[in-house]
This record gives C-alpha cells, sequence and structure tokens, in this order.
C-alpha cells in the first residue's frame, strides 16, 4: 500500500451533507473486483448527464478540481451500504484525504485499510478548508505531525487520528502488512505452542 506522509494538492469543494455510497460508485460497479478504472465512474449520477456528457455544475468536473487529491465535503459522508469500492473509486480518481465534520463508521474504516486518510473536525474548520478549496488553493496535509497547513499562509488547523492508524498510513501497511511486521514474533509463538500443545497440529 502506498505511504501517506505529507500530501499537497488542490481540495474540492462538495458541500453536501449524507453522500451515500451508492452515490460514491453505484451498485451496478460492485461486480468488478479490480479498483482500476472505477474512478470513471465516481459520482456518476452527481457528474454526468443521462446522455453520459458531464454536468457542468459538479466541481469534479471543472478546473483544477479534475486534478483533486483532497475532497472538502458535509456531514456524514459515506453513510448507507457498507461497500469497499466507495474508497475504491475515490482514490483511483486521485482522492487521498476526505476532510468532513463527521463520516459513516463502516466507510472511515475502509479508507484506512486502503491508503486513504479521512480527516473529521468541527463545522467551523471544515467551513475554513471549504472557503480554502473553493478558491482553488492547494492545501497540505502532514500526517507525521497531524496538521493541516492551509494557503497563503493562513496558519494550520491540528487534527486526531488513533496512533496505530497514522503508523499504519505512515509505514504503508495494510491489515496484513501490520500484521506480517511481528512476523518474527507469529512464528516464535506458534513454535512454541507446537512444542506445548502438540495435538493441535497432529494430523
Amino acid at each position: 500500500m502506498e505511504k501517506f506522509e505529507k500530501l499537497t494538492g488542490i481540495a474540492a469543494p462538495l458541500p453536501i451533507s449524507n453522500i451515500d455510497t451508492d452515490q460514491i460508485i453505484p451498485a451496478e460497479y460492485l461486480k468488478v473486483v479490480t479498483r482500476q478504472g472505477l474512478g470513471t465512474h465516481a459520482f456518476e449520477a452527481l457528474r454526468y448527464n443521462e446522455d453520459g456528457s458531464e454536468r457542468a455544475d459538479f466541481p469534479l468536473n471543472q478546473e483544477p478540481y479534475r486534478h483533486a487529491k483532497i475532497l472538502v465535503t458535509g456531514h456524514n459522508f459515506g453513510c448507507g451500504s457498507s461497500r469497499e469500492h466507495a474508497p475504491w473509486a475515490l482514490k483511483d480518481f486521485g482522492i487521498r484525504a476526505v476532510i468532513s465534520t463527521g463520516f459513516a463508521d463502516i466507510f472511515y474504516n475502509n479508507c484506512f485499510k486502503n491508503g486513504m486518510l479521512p480527516i473529521q473536525l468541527p463545522k467551523e474548520q471544515v467551513d475554513l478548508l471549504m472557503g480554502d478549496a473553493k478558491s482553488g488553493a492547494e492545501i497540505t496535509i502532514d500526517l507525521e505531525n497531524r496538521r493541516i497547513i492551509r494557503p497563503n499562509q493562513a496558519g494550520t488547523i491540528q487534527f486526531e487520528i488513533e496512533s496505530s492508524r497514522r503508523e499504519a498510513l505512515l509505514e504503508g501497511l495494510d491489515e496484513i502488512g501490520a500484521s506480517l511486521a511481528h512476523e518474527a514474533e507469529i512464528t516464535a509463538y506458534e513454535e512454541g505452542a507446537r512444542v506445548e500443545r502438540p495435538w493441535l497440529w497432529a494430523s
């Protein structure tokens, strides 16, 4: 998994609350098992007209937001059904971080499993960043120091994140990778258990 240390990029404003996972990636694309190409269909119903043409009023169809790496959005982002394809689609589009006042739990957890950073902040701070995003300026997220650096020397915003999740992102480890980081201890335990409880390995 790609490491997440410091991210600088365009932040796209999406001031809509209760965006559910079906809006992030429609159910018809859940049959695919590869992550590549899903970014084209992210927010499909919001991005495209019925004839497939782009909706000019949707931020991700506008410059500079076509190249956004950060999404600043409304409350309760990622609600609805559980689908890991939602962070897959966002990441394939280019989004590495989402900033909101609140996330649905399953979506929040799925972000970390896929190398994305969801940041939850109070409304007044999200409003400041929404304004920054609307200006088209770049924002920097410094995960090592748990801070967001606003454009034009407007200051920084600190954010909270669980230490274990922060370390996993910094090291580029998913759940399997985090387990394998303790491979030596796991092997030592299993070898000891074979001696102490051999019946568990009896064929």
